[in-house]
């Protein structure tokens, strides 16, 4: 009996009950449609084996990667006024948001932290694709205004990181309005001789590109982001000519002199480390030592050296 009850019936419910596996296991490429394993997927950023398609990333696995040791941390934006213009299309304005911070358990479209980056302290704002498409309203106007302030207080390199389809229609003016003021934000940390660096990643494009996106002292962008204003569609509409292949993407710009730098995302932690090195620690790490200068050379004759007579 003992050997029909522990070995018998647990084949036969092994059998039966089989377990299905997990839905999150593999993931298929948006590019080259590729069935990517997870773990496989993770360890190279969210970027595809097959054909180097970056995805999309939440804020939270983008400021892991970019934080020493993954640690940093948030801080609360200011409250906004919901629906000041009662807006409703197909669905109430404050429905879409209900259902943008169900999903994203975030209440809007920008995060900002602060931590050290190559041990250096540093304040960053990331946004959120996945929250009505990272659009730009009052909340997200408040949120680079707060990290702005943020970094002068701290007197830390601000870094954004855009990712977004440009500014809220559902706030109207109100969401145009916040161009302006996201320019004012870029300007205080400008003016407290600090550093802004915009880390480009797809897509970047409307309002957020006319205004802070395109602000930075130094343009990173991620590869094959696309970066622009108008829609490519809309741009071919408008002046009845076909773009050239490549047409607002990260490496076109580099071209074309609107982007500095074009990273693969294993390498963007470490270029960043770099660039900011460069800005905050331009003494050199080691001694300087004076090179003996050639007799009768000007660098002699301006130390007072004796110079032969010739």
């Amino acid at each position: 009996m003992n050997w029909l009850t522990n070995f018998v019936r647990p084949k036969i419910r092994a059998l039966v009950n089989k377990t299905e596996p997990p839905d999150n296991l593999w993931t298929k490429c948006p590019n080259c449609e590729a069935m990517l394993f997870h773990r496989d997927l993770e360890a190279n950023l969210w970027v595809c084996q097959h054909c180097g398609h970056h995805m999309r990333l939440d804020p939270e696995r983008r400021l892991r990667i970019l934080f020493d040791d993954g640690k940093y941390q948030t801080i609360e934006l200011p409250k906004v006024p919901v629906d000041p213009l009662k807006f409703r299309d197909t669905k109430r304005y404050t429905d879409r948001l209900k259902e943008a911070q169900s999903r994203t358990n975030r209440n809007d479209a920008v995060v900002v932290a602060h931590g050290q980056i190559g041990g250096i302290g540093t304040v960053v704002a990331a946004f959120d694709f996945r929250f009505m498409g990272g659009s730009m309203g009052t909340a997200v106007g408040e949120g680079i205004l707060a990290a702005a302030r943020l970094a002068v207080l701290q007197q830390a390199p601000l870094i954004v990181i855009p990712a977004s389809g440009g500014a809220r229609m559902q706030e109207g003016i109100l969401s145009l309005m916040q161009m302006p003021r996201t320019t004012i934000a870029v300007d205080l940390v400008k003016e407290a001789g600090l550093p802004y660096i915009v880390i480009l990643t797809d897509p970047t494009t409307g309002g957020v590109t006319a205004s802070f996106a395109m602000l930075g002292d130094i343009h990173i962008a991620e590869k094959g982001a696309q970066i622009g204003f108008a829609g490519a569609r809309v741009i071919e509409e408008t002046i009845r000519e076909t773009l050239p292949e490549g047409f607002q993407r990260a490496e076109y710009l580099l071209e074309h002199g609107m982007v500095d730098i074009v990273v693969h995302r294993t390498e963007l932690r470490d270029t960043l480390v770099r660039v900011l090195d460069l800005l905050r620690r331009p003494t050199p790490p080691a001694e300087v030592i004076e090179l003996e200068q050639p007799e009768g050379s000007a660098a002699a004759r301006e130390s007072g050296e004796p110079v032969p007579a010739p």
